[in-house]
């Protein structure tokens, strides 16, 4: 009966310890753009995890009815505003090298769409802040009940 060597043991008996915890990749991605993902995230540690942005924003805008209900503006929570999803989504899709940016891009447009039609343009975002005016999808209102 054939012994398997040591090496071949200790092999089997190894976890990952390569960010094993950490790492999550997108469904939908080539093993390539998760890779360009994972250097980014790595070489700019507050921007946060992409995957994770891209499930919370795909959660909140395929929820159903006619309008987003966005966060009221007092929320303080990362994982229930819309907009700083998008915006990590944004800082991804503006860094990462082409062919990755494509992919996830591919991705991100159809969650936009919708993220367009459930909401409507507001015309005071410019005058509110310059970070309003920074990017569409913060100068977009959402029917609340105020």
């Amino acid at each position: 009966m054939a012994r398997r060597s040591p090496g071949a043991l200790r092999a089997l008996s190894r976890t990952p310890r390569w960010n094993a915890g950490r790492i999550r990749p997108i469904d939908g991605l080539s093993n390539g753009a998760n890779a360009a993902i994972l250097r980014l995230e790595r070489e700019n540690p507050g921007l946060g995890s992409t995957a994770a942005a891209l499930a919370d924003y795909r959660h909140a805008v395929r929820r159903s009815g006619r309008w987003l209900d966005l966060p009221p503006d007092y929320c303080t929570c990362d994982t229930c505003d819309v907009v700083d999803q998008r915006d990590v989504l944004g800082v991804a899709l503006r860094r990462l090298p082409p062919a990755a940016r494509r992919e996830l891009q591919r991705l991100v447009d159809p969650l936009d769409e919708e993220f367009l039609r459930k909401t409507l343009p507001d015309p005071l975002a410019a005058v509110r802040s310059d970070w309003h005016a920074q990017a569409w999808w913060r100068q977009r209102l959402w029917e609340r009940d105020q």
